[in-house]
């Protein structure tokens, strides 16, 4: 995902507050920042157009930079806003791509000290903060003045319509005020601006209930307990044992990377049940850190907000201006999945008892049973072990597989920057100098923070310090990926599994996405939500080629490449599990949008929660792969919200791309389809509309039966 990095002012898609650029003159403005030796404010020097300077940041300085850095923006809107020139597009809409330079750099550090290195001091300072920067958000969507000016300048365009860029910045922009109240009356926009800032700081306090139970609900195992467990990963969790404070036990954390192989190996079954209670628990356990009522007054502070613009629920005003367009579009979507989906999880579960039972084990398959009892069965039909497949992927090799694949579809060369010569925010971070293979112009860096840490927030993410426009001068590229590897004893490889290996793919695509970019305007860099997570999902497929497979896929020990026969047997199985990938996934995206179209008066969420999962007909034996009280796509921002089921959306895309890099002369590689990808699905960002850039890829909308087929599901003939 580009995933949810903090900068909160996204929430509400203003362009102005996205592109965050500076004003060009103002000395007044250049004598402030001269006077002001805040780090977090200075403009960034250095190498490769100037870096962040990571080095210096310090929490004691995130307070004073935030604050001034919102005075300055408003100052910056101010002068366009009363600008006594007729408003253009130069001197209203390309002012407000320039403003609030300084704000950008800060939020910057302020996503890092969010999502990577968290600290108690931290939070502290975000609850703060949040309603200052709701406040900050509302007197710019609320200004009347700069309202007018985009209104005028929107409405000339209707009559006279600009340069097929300027005009999408003008359009993004005016609908984003426009669904942000601006057309609201005074006392409505009054209400809509304190909705806004009580939604910020629950938002935040729902953010770090989840990081406080996923840091502070570990199990710990003694040397009986580890049994099934992998050598590689039984050395780890002794070594996170170790760095707590527990030396001779091995420690099992609260996050995805932990739990899962845990999950899925572990002979201890009332471990692997108190496990997956910890996880599944998260911000649901009844305590000061529960975020049951929050999500509930999330709900109703939502739908009061978008009522005051007339709409009856969150969904329908959300959804106006994405790929779906409606909330019964998206609906529909899931639902014509959903009864494949269940369907095959009664298939997955009988065929996991069939494997208990002739075990001997007196059981019924409960969902901490699944994925242990899931190998198990793809052991014995495929004959296939994800234990040895791990044996052939080392992350270093991956990364040089995600080089590879970079090179040979968008001409990119991966160079490692010598260590000191970029400031990072961790020994952990690597960073690699990023350039055209034939003209070597260098595009920008890519930055890698791998492993999981304590302070750092669980899953995997893409996020952008610097993005790439032209219209100002060209900028280049800064980009990063976070993963949640467990780190390995010293000297030890970093074996991941296949699934983290396909997200390792998925966040480059996002990366791969910002360095391609070819926009002018920063506005243009944004993205609509369905149609984001289409580019990463596709470049997944890429881990499967046999060019990655033959060249990256060797054991760790002996160099040796995967054998041919279990590359067919992982081809073979390339659908197994898919009613639990699929039903997990979907059971949350449904409870997403159904949560939100439903009436919030008095919503007991817990009970929602199970009753609606009833009415679905959700297999008892798994759960929702986000849980609402810990589902932090939609509760701790709005990226997601109502938006979950974008992934599937994309999928429908991805599954239709993919039919059409396979069935090309040079299959993945063709260098004609490589062209187009880049062209229309990845270069373009937001500067067209996205069925339109699919169009000119395919040369037709995508068809969900290639959705169906991906996935080993019947097509209906009709």
């Amino acid at each position: 995902m580009t995933k949810n990095n903090l900068k909160h002012l996204k929430t509400l898609s203003l362009c102005a507050l996205i592109a965050f650029s500076s004003c060009k003159n103002e000395e007044k403005k250049e004598d402030t920042m001269a006077k002001n030796d805040n780090a977090l404010l200075q403009e960034w020097t250095g190498p490769y157009n100037g870096v962040p300077a990571f080095d210096k940041m310090k929490v004691e300085d995130v307070k004073g930079a935030m604050e001034k850095g919102m005075e300055l923006g408003l100052a910056d809107i101010e002068k366009i806003a009363n600008n006594p020139e007729a408003p253009t597009f130069e001197n209203t809409m390309a002012a407000m791509e320039r403003s609030g330079k300084e704000l950008e750099r800060v939020f910057t550090y302020y996503g890092i000290m969010s999502s990577n290195v968290s600290s108690p001091e931290f939070r502290d300072l975000q609850a703060e903060l949040a309603p200052k920067l709701s406040e900050y958000n509302s007197k710019i969507s609320q200004n009347e003045k700069l309202f007018q000016r985009i209104k005028a300048v929107y409405e000339a365009s209707q009559t006279t319509p600009l340069e097929a860029d300027q005009q999408r910045v003008v359009d993004l922009t005016y609908k984003s005020f426009e669904m942000n109240g601006a057309n609201l009356d005074a006392e409505k926009k009054k209400r809509f601006a304190e909705i806004n800032k009580e939604l910020s700081s629950i938002y935040t306090k729902f953010s770090n209930n989840v990081l406080h139970d996923e840091e502070n609900y570990v199990t710990y195992l003694n040397a009986d307990q580890i049994g099934g467990l992998s050598e590689s990963f039984v050395k780890s969790a002794a070594q996170i044992a170790s760095e707590k404070g527990q030396e001779g036990k091995y420690a099992i954390t609260n996050t995805r990377s932990s739990v899962d192989p845990f999950l899925t190996y572990s002979t201890e079954r009332e471990l692997r049940k108190q496990v997956w209670n910890n996880y599944y628990s998260r911000g649901d356990n009844n305590d000061e850190f529960d975020n049951k009522k929050l999500i509930a007054e999330i709900l109703k502070l939502r739908k009061e907000r978008v009522g005051l613009m007339g709409y009856d629920n969150y969904a329908e005003w959300r959804l106006q201006d994405r790929m779906a367009k409606t909330p019964e579009n998206a609906m529909d979507l899931m639902m014509a999945v959903w009864p494949a989906a269940i369907a095959r999880v009664k298939e997955e579960v009988t065929d996991m008892q069939a494997v208990a039972n002739a075990s001997g084990d007196n059981i019924t398959i409960e969902p901490w049973d699944y994925r242990y009892y899931a190998e198990k069965v793809r052991q014995k039909k495929y004959d296939l072990d994800s234990e040895e497949v791990k044996q052939y992927l080392q992350l270093d090799k991956l990364t040089q597989a995600l080089f590879y694949t970079a090179g040979r579809l968008f001409n990119y060369e991966f160079t490692p920057v010598a260590e000191g010569s970029v400031p990072v925010f961790h020994e952990d971070v690597k960073v690699w100098d990023v350039t055209d293979k034939d003209s070597g112009k260098h595009i920008g860096l890519w930055y890698l923070d791998p492993f999981a840490r304590q302070g750092k927030r669980s899953g995997a993410w893409a996020t952008t310090y610097r993005s790439h426009t032209t219209f100002d001068g060209d900028k280049t590229v800064l980009a990063s990926n976070n993963s949640n590897f467990v780190k390995p004893a010293l000297g030890e490889p970093v074996l991941v599994s296949w699934d983290d290996a396909t997200t390792f793919f998925h966040e480059f695509g996002h990366a791969l996405h910002f360095f391609s970019s070819n926009v002018k305007y920063p506005t243009l860099n944004g993205g609509v939500r369905d149609y984001t997570e289409f580019q990463s999902q596709l470049l997944e497929r890429w881990l499967s080629t046999d060019e990655v497979i033959n060249q990256f896929l060797v054991h760790y020990k002996t160099g040796e490449p995967i054998p041919a026969a279990l590359v067919a047997k992982i081809k073979k199985a390339s659908t197994f599990n898919q009613g639990f990938g699929t039903t997990e996934f979907l059971a949350s995206a449904l409870m997403d949008m159904k949560l939100h179209l439903a009436d919030p008066k008095n919503i007991d969420i817990a009970k929602f929660e199970r009753e609606t999962l009833g009415e679905m007909g959700m297999p008892k034996e798994l759960v929702m792969r986000h849980r609402t009280p810990q589902f932090g796509h939609v509760f701790s921002g709005e990226g997601y919200a109502t938006a979950y089921y974008g992934y599937m959306w994309a999928d429908v895309l991805t599954a239709d791309a993919s039919e059409a890099f396979r069935d090309a002369p040079g299959g993945f590689y063709d260098k004609d389809m490589a062209d187009k990808l880049v062209k229309y699905l990845f270069a373009p960002r937001n500067s067209m509309d996205p069925a339109e850039a699919y169009r000119l890829f395919r040369g037709r909308d995508a068809k969900i039966e290639a959705l169906l087929r991906d996935r080993g599901f019947p097509v209906p003939k009709s």
